[in-house]
């Protein structure tokens, strides 16, 4: 092997090391992630409890877990809630088909909701029920806000209603179909849902006066993809209606009562969005200083959210949502889920056959918000066995191994120990771990976990590529320059792999902190914030050279046995 004078090797090599980090824009890697000091509320949807939770809840609990966790990494201040929404007819007539009493139905199911998201290892700090006290008074006093501010007065609906969707619908949003039986019928151009023509004496919300300030709001591009932010754009090109904010209460009890009229029941919809003040504390000010907050929300629910909501909150004088985050649905080998069908994936199976983070990294990887995504078992198998068991496990089993790794410890990298030969392999590598933290922040920031999780899969066989092509189990055989190479390329990996894992947690908490155990990294050391990586490339000190590697874990992650197509 050809030597350099130590000097001007030495010099060079942090001289090409900074280039690359100047290069890629992304100090960050050094200086670590400093977001924004604000703090934020991040809500799910609150979960209609009318059946038991599916793959769908799951999906949209674990985006906005993610995305909770991330902003938590980044050092940013923020809080996650979610919960169930439990009023509404549907849920008055689920509970007497099982001859149960609404509140013992919905105590049960809520139950179950709750306890999905604790088994998926969703980080919410508030779980709001809108059966609770503290939320019937945030509804009514939201109410009286709207009549004080003159948004409400009482009319006469005419026109289609769908009980699926506990929705007015005009002429326009409806289609002639066919039931079950053949018969012409009226259904919701959106959901397919059976309509049924209803006039109706009701409290009505004048949300015809509020269309300007919607698109003012608009103007801001707070809707996220892009695809559903023209959606809503198109819903506004025409006149607004106003909108029945009431239900008699004759025929719908179950529900918060209208304040100055108890024989009105408050519609299900201005209930469960208001849900969203309640765990910010409204009306009280003073509890909860989380300003405009970002929903995410699955693309069915887009027009309560992106055009009711807002309005809502303007005419109440508040701020409209800062951000709405819309993912699309799952569907089961090309087809929709559906029990009639028998195609519904179980979560809880799911969760035996690939464990919590197995099914976390699957959802978050496979599914992309602007498309449907398919779920097949074949593909869950080969994902996760590829990218889990294969580059992830397989790189971390490499470096940590006895036979390459003896001493159980961290090396010290030696900028003069880096052979001319290697100098493009590890200008690759640098490039590509040095840019990851600022790939992955893009990505979330986008609300695109999935291509985040895409970036650092890249840059995990990246490092598998540049390991196999030094080959250290070769160089700990040559001369002292070998070997001081062969322990360079070791710390390299050892340090690639705390930040694929460092930036993992938000997406597999158990598996990052499988491998960051293994790497004896402390807590203190698994954030973004203030955290340097590749210190040593750069001369600078770095503590966990000499560092031992905490104890032996297994297998990462176990092959899964792939089902056929």
């Amino acid at each position: 092997m050809a030597a350099w004078p130590c000097l001007r090797r030495c010099t060079m090599w942090r001289q090409l090391c900074r280039t690359v980090q100047r290069g890629s824009g992304l100090h960050m890697v050094r200086a670590g992630y400093g977001g924004d000091s604000g703090p934020a509320l991040l809500t799910t949807p609150i979960f209609y409890v009318n059946a038991a939770p599916h793959l769908g809840h799951v999906y949209s609990a674990l985006l906005a877990d993610v995305q909770q966790r991330y902003s938590a990494l980044c050092g940013r201040d923020s809080r996650l809630s979610t919960g169930t929404d439990e009023h509404g007819i549907k849920v008055q007539q689920a509970a007497a088909a099982l001859g149960s009493d609404p509140s013992s139905f919905c105590a049960a199911v809520s139950q179950q909701f709750r306890a999905m998201f604790d088994t998926m290892a969703v980080s919410y700090m508030d779980f709001v029920r809108t059966t609770e006290c503290r939320h019937a008074q945030a509804v009514c006093h939201f109410w009286k806000r709207l009549e004080d501010r003159g948004y409400i007065y009482k009319g006469t609906y005419h026109g289609w209603y769908c009980t699926s969707d506990e929705t007015f619908l005009s002429e326009d949003q409806t289609v002639e179909s066919r039931d079950g039986e053949g018969n012409i019928c009226r259904v919701s151009a959106e959901s397919g849902h059976q309509v049924h023509w209803m006039s109706e004496e009701n409290y009505m919300f004048r949300l015809s006066h509020l269309r300007p300030q919607l698109l003012a709001w608009l103007q801001t591009e707070p809707v996220h993809p892009a695809p559903f932010l023209r959606i809503v754009q198109q819903w506004l090109e025409e006149e607004l209606p106003d909108l029945s904010v009431s239900r008699q209460r004759s025929r719908v009890s179950w529900g918060v009562p209208v304040p100055s009229d108890s024989s009105h029941t408050i519609y299900v919809w201005l209930d469960a969005l208001i849900s969203y003040l309640t765990v910010a504390g409204f009306p009280d000010q003073h509890l909860a200083p989380w300003g405009a907050s970002t929903h995410l929300l699955g693309k069915d629910i887009l027009r309560f959210h992106a055009v009711y909501w807002p309005a809502f909150l303007l005419a109440a004088g508040l701020p409209p949502p800062k951000k709405l985050l819309v993912h699309s649905h799952w569907t089961c080998n090309g087809v929709k889920m559906s029990k009639s069908l028998q195609n519904v994936v179980d979560p809880v199976d799911c969760i035996r056959r690939y464990t919590r983070d197995g099914l976390r990294y699957f959802l978050l990887r496979h599914g992309s918000p602007e498309r449907d995504c398919d779920f097949t078992h074949h593909i869950v198998c080969t994902l996760l066995n590829s990218e889990l068991a294969d580059a992830l496990g397989g790189l971390l089993n490499r470096c940590t191994a006895h036979t390459i790794n003896p001493g159980q410890c961290w090396p010290y990298y030696q900028c003069t120990s880096v052979p001319p030969a290697a100098h493009q392999d590890l200008h690759r590598l640098l490039r590509t771990v040095k840019e990851l933290p600022g790939l992955v922040d893009r990505y979330m920031n986008r609300f695109q976990a999935n291509k985040a999780l895409e970036a650092i899969d890249s840059s995990v066989r990246c490092s598998n590529a540049f390991f196999q092509s030094q080959a250290p189990w070769k160089l700990c055989k040559g001369g002292e320059e070998e070997k001081a190479w062969g322990l360079s390329v070791l710390y390299l990996t050892l340090e690639s792999l705390r930040l694929y894992a460092t930036l993992l947690q938000p997406a597999v908490p158990d598996l990052a902190k499988t491998i960051l155990d293994r790497l004896g990294v402390p807590d203190i050391s698994r954030t973004l914030k203030g955290n340097p990586f590749f210190a040593a490339t750069l001369g600078d000190k770095c503590g966990f050279q000499g560092q031992t590697l905490g104890s032996e874990c297994g297998l990462l992650y176990p092959r899964l046995e792939a089902e056929e197509k």
